[in-house]
């Protein structure tokens, strides 16, 4: 029977003796952000819901370095909150314009037309022009509606009104004509007309002023928010977030399926997206060799699990750190490399399984597959040594997929590397955000609220649409009977950024280097002590760490990129091993993403 290549993985916060332990994907920086996310953008939390909980014949996508079964629950809690939110907005707004005898309905088509400006230009950073042109001019024509509106308010308020009785204290004491409502929604020709009393315009710059609390104090609570629950200090107490005890059969059902697939080492993937999760290929390569015996020692047969041991005690060794004069030095060393995981996982399609709950990633269920998968070289199911390594606190997440395979004397490696980019920009100022907002004077909160209290009717209704619709989608689209598929988002890669910084894509670069490196010097000792020769082998890749440049030709140590290249360098000879100054640019191949 063929051997694991490696232990099995270690439980999350337990100590190796080579490195530090990674921190629980539940309590990371980056699920926090993400968590932070839902209530900030909506689309965002939106997908959430729909890949994780309307479409629940989905298994979830690997999660490296966070939860998202946490960030699903705080999804919902946002709904659910913005949905009452949304609620009371438009119940406020019908109410003014019945209270005010549709005096209300010039700002409530103010609102209307910003809502559509928006919709009209989309989410997009560069949008087509006939969307911005659309954009430009509905949001300029709410503009106006609504300073014509209020305008007009203010002036029937302290003029008194055609009719109405400046004596009048009532805030809704005027009795309109018959036209006071058509006049009234007829943008810019006659507002007011209909002899609407100061009354009611009182009353209308009530209502307006209560709408501009309410739009306050739903801002508030996303500052309670961050300064409670998603605190970083309070954030590592999973037990205590209120969004963890939600009630509810599907949500608990969803959570624990979700935390049972998405760090399991069997990967079930849709044909379309087996890498789902892992973020943006980084130039994926792979060569082959011809096993030729060597000259000098006897040779002994090699299989893929051989290699794949060979390879592992070398990436292990890089969570060792420098030496320092002391443990206590060394312990002090931050280099996220000692926090590297190395293990085996099996891609399997979920293709053909009836049902969800039979996806087997019971530790039986996967050492079946593993044993089955390492020798075989399947076009479907695969064995992959899995290195991974979180930094920027789970935020940039190198993941290296390495797979062997020996078939017909030829020995062929795939190296399957991806990057996991940082989280959204927005998601990340969600602390500052918060802080500015809680210290900031009560000027600078009702101006805030005051610009964006004409938009929240078309916001409110938009909100209550999307609710309505998810909820119908889960009523009649029968997704809990239907047949299993695979991941088709992670909401990992939905919350990230498309670029690094300077920093973080240098800390990319050495980690990728690092670890191909060793996946490399570890196959060819492998080759080595197994009695085959390495020549092939060396001369074909050069500086793997830097992005699996290949050689096509290797001479005196001058080396030759690209297809049918010849090169001569009679300064160095060739056993010398490829020039140590030699390094290629590598750029992502986003494979089409």
């Amino acid at each position: 029977m063929t051997q694991s290549a490696l232990p099995r993985q270690q439980p999350w916060g337990q100590n190796d003796l080579l490195g530090k332990p990674p921190v629980h994907p539940a309590v990371s920086e980056a699920c926090r952000l993400l968590c932070a996310g839902v209530y900030m953008d909506d689309g965002y939390r939106n997908a959430v819901v729909d890949q994780l909980y309307v479409q629940e014949e989905r298994l979830a996508a690997p999660s490296l370095g966070f939860d998202a079964a946490r960030v699903l629950a705080h999804a919902l809690r946002a709904r659910r909150a913005e949905l009452g939110w949304a609620a009371g907005t438009v119940a406020l707004w019908i109410l003014a314009v019945v209270l005010t005898h549709g005096l209300f309905a010039i700002l409530l088509g103010a609102s209307i037309h910003l809502a559509l400006a928006s919709w009209a230009r989309g989410t997009a950073a560069r949008p087509p022009f006939f969307r911005q042109a659309a954009g430009f001019i509905l949001r300029w024509y709410g503009r106006i509606l609504l300073t014509v509106g209020l305008a007009g308010l203010v002036y029937r308020a302290f003029s008194g009104g055609e009719t109405g009785d400046p004596s009048d204290s009532s805030a809704f004491a005027f009795e309109p004509s018959q036209d006071s409502w058509t006049a009234s929604v007829i943008p810019l020709g006659q507002p007011f007309a209909g002899g609407a009393g100061s009354g009611a315009a009182w009353g209308a710059m009530v209502l307006f002023a209560l709408l501009t609390v309410l739009v306050a104090v739903q801002r508030g609570q996303f500052a309670r928010v961050m300064n409670g629950e998603l605190d970083r200090k309070n954030f590592s107490d999973v037990a205590a977030d209120p969004a963890e005890r939600a009630e509810g059969v599907r949500f608990r059902r969803l959570q624990y399926r979700i935390r049972a697939e998405q760090h399991a080492p069997l990967i079930m993937y849709s044909t379309g997206n087996p890498f789902c999760g892992a973020g943006l290929p980084y130039s994926p390569w792979n060569l082959a060799v011809e096993l030729r015996p060597s000259k000098d020692r006897p040779t002994e047969p090699i299989d893929n699990a051989q290699v794949l041991r060979r390879v592992v005690p070398l990436l292990e060794a890089l969570r060792v750190p420098s030496p320092h004069g002391s443990k206590e030095a060394a312990a002090a060393v931050r280099d996220r490399l000692r926090e590297l995981q190395i293990d085996e996982c099996v891609f399997l399609p979920v293709a053909g399984m009836p049902r969800r709950e039979d996806a087997p990633y019971s530790p039986e269920g996967f050492d079946r597959h593993r044993l089955g998968s390492v020798e075989e070289g399947g076009e479907s199911r695969r064995h992959f040594l899995r290195i991974r390594v979180g930094g920027w606190n789970e935020q940039v997440v190198v993941t290296v997929f390495v797979r062997v395979h020996t078939q017909g004397g030829m020995l062929m490696l795939e190296v399957a590397p991806h990057v996991l980019m940082p989280v959204r920009a927005l998601f990340q100022e969600a602390d500052r955000i918060a802080h500015r907002h809680r210290n900031n004077n009560w000027l600078g909160k009702a101006v805030w609220a005051l610009t964006r209290t004409p938009g929240s009717f078309g916001r409110a209704i938009g909100t209550l649409a999307r609710g309505a619709v998810s909820g119908w989608t889960i009523l009649t689209a029968g997704n809990g009977g239907a047949l299993p598929d695979g991941p088709q988002a992670s909401v990992r890669e939905l919350g990230s950024d498309q670029e690094a910084s300077l920093f973080q894509d240098m800390d990319v670069n050495r980690y990728l280097k690092s670890i191909q490196d060793r996946v490399a010097n570890g196959v060819r000792l492998a080759l080595h002590e197994a009695g085959w020769q390495t020549d092939e082998f060396e001369q074909k890749i050069v500086n793997v760490g830097a992005g699996g440049v290949f050689i096509e030709s290797a001479h005196d140590s001058a080396i030759g990129i690209g297809d049918r290249n010849t090169v001569t360098n009679t300064h160095r000879n060739a056993e010398s091993g490829p020039t140590p100054g030699a390094k290629a640019n590598w750029t992502p191949n986003t494979g089409g993403k």
